[in-house]
């Protein structure tokens, strides 16, 4: 009997997911992460929407992978009702995201080379938070490499890149509602109106194809999951084909707007910079949208 309780005594911790390659890259992101948000609030300070969006992001991925960690080492997720390969591979996604944004914000924000007003204390505290911010970002990037799916692997879907691809198509969208809300006019034509609607549109499904893969629940649609997943795909690079000629159409030609900055345009609260942010972005969504498109042809999960 002893030998008995030896051997079921074994499986309660799961030495794995911290011993493996993408459990040693959870560890470092919870290390780099802790320290990053540690100087921070110890001695480099933050303040106003750009340092507390940099701290949210810090202390957000920070707790969700040590929810993670913790989960994986006593097997608790197996207890949750969630697809558990779907759920890490698009936190690992979205915290790559989030973290290369808040390691490029921080530096531009707040750090400085001299140490004149802030003091040569807290400057050195602000330089070493943005090294481990970046040191963070490729944790989490490492993370994303490690579990993708290989070719011919069955897999979860949020580890293709058609399911990463749908992550990041989200968060661009998130940044194009974010320059649409900073006074970027968009209401004066019915046409930019269009390109709001296809923005929040695409984003809603997208989003309703993450929560469905993460939660396990695509088993239960009357429909086909994937083949519906590649239909609306379809339709979205088609709706971005039309905003992408629209946005630019009703901002820049002079009949409507205005092909160059105007000059008298305050920094931060000029609608044309809103506009050329909306217009970048809906290109590198519309790529996004084609290259998901040609990889769902191919994938099978």
């Amino acid at each position: 009997s002893g030998r008995m309780m030896e051997s079921t005594g074994g499986p309660y911790l799961n030495t794995a997911a911290v011993t493996s390659p993408v459990g040693i890259a959870r560890l470092l992101q919870v290390t780099f992460g802790c320290t990053t948000f540690s100087l921070v609030a110890h001695q480099g300070g933050f303040s106003a929407a750009y340092g507390t969006f940099c701290m949210f992001v810090w202390t957000f991925c920070f707790a969700i992978t040590v929810f993670i960690i913790t989960c994986e080492f006593t097997h608790l997720h197996s207890c949750l009702s969630i697809s558990w390969g779907n759920f890490t591979a698009a936190f690992a996604m979205l915290a790559t995201l989030m973290t290369v944004t808040a390691a490029v914000i921080y530096p531009l924000y707040f750090v400085q080379l001299g140490c004149y007003p802030i003091g040569c204390e807290v400057r050195d505290f602000r330089i070493a938070a943005s090294v481990f911010a970046g040191l963070l970002f490729f944790t989490y990037a490492a993370e994303v490499f490690l579990t993708r799916a290989k070719p011919g692997q069955v897999t979860s879907y949020m580890a293709t890149i058609s399911g990463l691809l749908k992550i990041v198509q989200a968060f661009v969208a998130c940044i194009i509602f974010g320059a649409l809300v900073n006074d970027s006019q968009y209401g004066k034509y019915v046409a930019t109106q269009w390109c709001v609607a296809v923005y929040s549109f695409c984003f809603v499904v997208t989003v309703v194809v993450v929560a469905f893969s993460v939660t396990g629940k695509t088993a239960l649609l009357w429909f086909p999951f994937e083949r519906s997943v590649v239909v609306y795909t379809f339709g979205a690079v088609l709706l971005y084909v039309s905003a992408a000629v629209i946005w630019p159409v009703f901002c820049f030609d002079s009949k409507y707007g205005s092909p160059r900055r105007p000059g008298l345009c305050a920094k931060g609260k000029c609608p044309w910079d809103s506009q050329l942010v909306i217009a970048i972005f809906t290109y590198v969504n519309l790529l996004l949208y084609v290259v998901d498109l040609a990889y769902s042809q191919r994938i099978r999960f």
